[in-house]
């Protein structure tokens, strides 16, 4: 639900902030987030936590906006920086959210709900103090359909970003495609309580949270992002093919490891190509459409991952080593050097 909603609002939101600023759609966006926890908290039934998700997803533009700041206020040299900012902020969430829910929920099942509605709200009113406006080139996107699916298809093989939107899609079915298969497997296959997986995404989260802020930076400054992002994808790819293989935990917890390196560098590094091959008025607009292609995978993903298990618990993960290794080859068309034009969706 999260994500058919976030498919579809993002490219929106991504352009509205173009033309009308970053600032009220952020706030929008995380407004309606924080209402969204605070409906599923006191939700007095299932379909009222159906329509929580579906109010998260319809406003859930704060990542692109948010990156779509990024790219305003930073040189494209520094943007993998920003980016990876963001990250890490993920990666900080990643860490301390679980085990804020994991503490509080036996006091009452909606207390973590509430607490993520609190911050929310403490993120909507330190925006609206703390952040300026950043989009020096509000109004200046042409008139166009708010969402339109032809041209998010045809954006696929538009010649600056179509390559690496695709990539955002291959590498996104790839991870929808684990998030569905790590826990049975884990409990199945690896025989591990609730506890041990949670201390398994932990990890992950401690391993993003370093290499975001503090490895990724210093790694741009030595490699081109496209290098960069071909040796991830590769990575990751050996990491996915590695968990179909193993068979003991100290294998298994060394492949995930590997796999955190790798997926933490992918995202803030699409994201900089991205805004390397897009003109600035057109940021939060090729953010939103990265957001919806992340979307269309994270809904592919699991039902690709649901049917193959039906036949082998272990089969998901060669289907993700596939989709990464797309990914691999489609990173040698990225970032061509010279063909730099207006793209027909932006615009």
């Amino acid at each position: 639900m999260f994500s058919v909603c976030q498919f579809l609002s993002t490219p929106i939101i991504g352009r509205l902030s173009d033309k009308y600023g970053r600032k009220p759609l952020l706030l929008i966006s995380i407004a309606g987030t924080a209402v969204s926890f605070f409906m599923a908290a006191f939700a007095p039934n299932a379909i009222f936590l159906y329509l929580a998700r579906a109010l998260d997803g319809l406003t859930a533009g704060n990542i692109p906006v948010a990156a779509a700041v990024i790219s305003d206020t930073t040189a494209p040299k520094d943007r993998a920086k920003g980016f990876g900012i963001i990250g890490a902020s993920f990666g900080f969430g990643f860490v301390f959210g679980p085990a804020i829910s994991a503490f509080t929920v036996g006091i009452n099942p909606a207390l973590p709900f509430i607490i993520a509605g609190v911050v929310a709200t403490i993120a909507v009113i330190l925006t609206a103090i703390l952040l300026p406006e950043t989009n020096k080139h509000i109004g200046q996107v042409h008139k166009s359909k708010l969402f339109d699916i032809p041209k998010l298809l045809k954006a696929t093989v538009d010649p600056n970003v179509g390559t690496t939107l695709l990539i955002t899609l291959f590498f996104n079915t790839a991870f929808g495609i684990l998030i569905f298969a790590y826990q049975p497997f884990s409990v199945k296959e690896m025989h591990l309580s609730a506890n041990q997986i949670a201390t398994n995404f932990t990890l992950i989260g401690i391993i993003g949270l370093i290499c975001q802020a503090l490895i990724l930076p210093r790694l741009v400054k030595r490699f081109h992002e496209k290098t960069l992002l071909s040796a991830c994808v590769l990575l990751a790819a050996g990491a996915f093919l590695g968990l179909f293989l193993v068979r003991n935990l100290i294998l298994f917890i060394i492949t995930t490891a590997i796999f955190g390196f790798a997926n933490s560098f992918v995202a803030p590094l699409i994201q900089t190509i991205l805004s390397r091959e897009t003109d600035e008025k057109s940021q939060g607009s090729i953010q939103g459409l990265n957001a919806s292609y992340v979307s269309i995978g994270t809904i592919v993903g699991p039902l690709l991952g649901g049917t193959l298990a039906t036949f082998a618990i272990r089969l998901p993960f060669i289907a993700s080593a596939t989709c990464a290794l797309i990914c691999f080859w489609l990173s040698f068309k990225v970032l061509r050097r010279g063909v730099k034009k207006e793209s027909a969706w932006g615009s």
